[in-house]
């Protein structure tokens, strides 16, 4: 009996000290980190940023499937992380910017002479980042998502507001992106030059920690 209860106590002792070494388990790392997959917590209150991906544009077409409509190569976004629980989860973040710079952007819808300018309206919008890459954009309640676009035509400056209920879009750790395809916006007010809908596509990456020394990528865990 004395010798079993001390072969339990060096069992039990030897447990305990391999435990204080193992690294903690995979449930602490949180949906967000910077520098790798289970890297460095991205903390609330960091801010998120992401221009363009490099040789892209964004887009806002007359069709799902066409070509006609706006296409701009500046543009970015700002967000603020509210919340990054551990993984796999949800993170939260407040879209607080969403910027085109109209130097960028260019119309081939006949009898557009050219883009005077995009915004995007009603900001913030909250921002769900889940660890299966899942992305979802909302407008506060009772708010709308809305992208206000001015151009300039032959019988001059015309005003086309775009709204949307929400927008869904996909994170990647390859080039950590986040991706919009053929995102739906259905005209609010505007002209007859404004088309009907406009379908929003537009890759965002790297997506980086500004609030973090040198700026670091963010991955999805």
């Amino acid at each position: 009996m004395r010798t079993r209860s001390l072969l339990a106590l060096i069992g039990a002792a030897t447990a305990l000290a391999v435990s204080a070494t193992v690294p903690a388990a995979a449930a602490d790392t949180p949906v967000l980190t910077t520098g790798s997959l289970g890297g460095t917590p991205v903390a609330v209150g960091d801010v998120l940023n992401a221009s363009l991906a490099s040789g892209t544009a964004a887009t806002l077409y007359s069709s799902s499937t066409g070509t006609s409509g706006i296409s701009c190569t500046s543009s970015a976004f700002t967000a603020t992380v509210t919340d990054n629980p551990a993984a796999p989860g949800t993170a939260t973040e407040s879209l607080t910017g969403h910027t085109f710079a109209t130097s960028g952007c260019t119309s081939n819808v006949i009898g557009v002479l050219g883009v005077t300018g995009v915004t995007v309206d009603n900001l913030p919008y909250t921002t769900t980042v889940a660890s299966d890459g899942t992305v979802t954009v909302t407008p506060a309640a009772g708010s709308t998502i809305q992208t206000t676009v001015v151009l300039r035509t032959l019988l001059g400056s015309i005003t086309c507001v775009y709204r949307a209920p929400s927008l869904s879009g996909t994170a990647s750790n390859t080039d950590n992106s986040i991706a919009f395809t053929g995102q739906q916006f259905t005209k609010f007010s505007g002209s007859s030059l404004c088309f009907s809908n406009g379908y929003f596509t537009a890759k965002y990456a790297p997506v980086t920690d500004t609030s973090q020394e040198g700026s670091p990528v963010v991955y999805v865990n």
